[in-house]
């Protein structure tokens, strides 16, 4: 997963600062995943790196849905790209739900008191989680991608 991170911020890095830093975001969140599945047994003392995945998870997809996603549109719109756009739409479905899986992990965790609860279900919902983030990205590969051919086309 972090190998797939490093190829996307190499081939779409630059393409536009929201996507760089959107990128950064996502490497910073796989990080933390695989820090956190390495922990194995899971105690209270987990809690704070359960909470601080948390916080990155929901600070990512908001800045996908809030941000990168509206640039996306926009841009596809500016250059006249029904491709894109169509892509957009037919991806955005599904990302929804990944959206609403992945928050669903973030209500079950955020807090040290759900956390606590939880822990003992924490191996399960973090490989789950990984399946859902693994999907995401290549949605939003597959969204990034679209747009960066159509402007590199547009734009030669």
């Amino acid at each position: 997963m972090l190998e797939r991170c490093k190829t996307a911020q190499e081939r779409w890095g630059g393409v536009h600062e929201i996507i760089d830093r959107w990128l950064r975001y996502r490497k910073a969140l796989v990080e933390a995943f695989v820090a956190l599945r390495e922990v194995g047994e899971y105690t209270p003392t987990d809690t704070p790196k359960v909470q601080a995945f948390c916080e990155l998870l929901v600070d990512y997809v908001s800045t996908g849905h809030f941000e990168v996603y509206e640039q996306l549109a926009l841009e596809a719109k500016e250059f006249h790209d029904d491709t894109a756009l169509a892509c957009l739409h037919k991806l955005m479905p599904e990302i929804a739900v990944n959206t609403s899986i992945l928050l669903e992990f973030n209500d079950k965790y955020d807090t040290k008191e759900h956390c606590n609860k939880q822990l003992a279900d924490l191996p399960f919902s973090l490989q789950a989680v990984g399946v859902l983030m693994e999907e995401r990205f290549v949605y939003e590969d597959q969204l990034i991608e679209e747009l960066h051919e159509a402007h590199s086309e547009q734009s030669a």
